[in-house]
């Protein structure tokens, strides 16, 4: 694949600020369009004097604005989506209404175009799915509509069938990625997400604020290993009308995350426990474990997470 123009929506983001930067280290050139709704432009500050680099503020809902830049890519990224279970329980119209529309849109103006487009969808569409490791085949459980907590699963299954559709229907090659818990450098706190979180509280000596019993498992992932993947998988013409987990093999109860987050800042924090009815909403229902199977996306382009989660967490305390 030759493309060297990739567009990316939801670029000023945490995952589109590094995926900007890794494309223009391989010689792409790199536009993103962000709304800074959950983005921050301090996110692309130290790319802006790239000359190769661009970026427009306004949100992706913008039809003539997107067919233009579109028209301009080779390749479009489709990140911008509605962030962090916060937002989504406390904002549910505006977390449907922004991961179904953009989607909608973006994939109709790529099929105008034949842009290849890679979508990122997430590890939340397993929902309750009670499985030793999830595979992109495995049947997807969610809870009642009654709860605000399973409209972003919603929304971006919805994606997800939107992608296949325009594969299938339209020849658009499409990639779906689902990432599991990704981290790093860059990644806030603000919408719940928790290693942010437990770092800025354990280096400033505060409480470290468990939701739940801390029982409940997670994998997470470096951020140089997911945008890695999602380059490569765009490039491989094998990828396209498929869907691959990205994540990590190895988890950690959300309690000994804590635990080593504290060990390795040489906190004097104490761990908290707080009821999910008091840190989201009556009736909040969370997945006791969640853990990815990558065979598929590692038969394809090899693709192995290449750090531990200590390891991680060094380079994001040292920051």
């Amino acid at each position: 694949m030759t493309a060297k123009r990739a567009l990316i929506t939801g670029g000023a983001g945490f995952v589109g600020s590094w995926l900007a930067e890794a494309l223009l280290e391989r010689g792409w050139s790199v536009q993103v369009i962000d709304d800074l709704s959950t983005g921050s432009i301090e996110n692309i500050e130290p790319l802006k004097a790239d000359p190769r680099f661009s970026y427009v503020l306004d949100t992706v809902t913008n039809r003539s604005l997107m067919l233009e830049l579109v028209d301009r890519a080779d390749v479009v990224f489709h990140l911008a989506a509605a962030v962090g279970v916060r937002l989504i329980v406390e904002h549910p119209v505006r977390t449907i209404e922004t991961n179904i529309q953009t989607t909608e849109l973006i994939l109709e103006l790529c099929a105008r175009k034949k842009r290849p487009i890679l979508l990122a969808s997430t590890s939340e569409v397993y929902g309750k799915l009670d499985k030793q490791t999830f595979h992109e085949e495995d049947d997807l459980v969610l809870g009642p509509t009654s709860r605000s907590r399973w409209c972003y699963a919603s929304s971006k299954i919805i994606d997800e069938f939107l992608a296949q559709a325009y594969f299938t229907e339209k020849g658009l090659p499409t990639v779906t990625v689902r990432l599991f818990n990704t981290i790093g450098p860059r990644q806030t706190g603000r919408y719940g997400m928790v290693v942010p979180r437990f770092v800025e509280q354990a280096l400033a000596g505060a409480p470290i604020t468990v939701y739940g019993d801390g029982t409940q498992r997670r994998s997470f992932t470096w951020i140089g290993d997911v945008v890695d993947a999602l380059i490569r998988l765009v490039e491989h013409p094998e990828a396209s009308g498929r869907v691959f987990n990205v994540g990590h093999t190895r988890d950690i109860s959300i309690r000994e995350l804590a635990e080593l987050v504290i060990r390795l800042t040489g906190s004097s924090s104490e761990i908290v426990n707080v009821p999910y009815d008091e840190a989201y909403d009556p009736g909040f229902e969370d997945m006791p474990r969640r853990l990815p199977d990558i065979s598929r996306i590692e038969a394809l382009i090899g693709y192995r997470p290449s750090l531990d989660l200590p390891e991680m967490l060094r380079r994001i305390i040292a920051v």
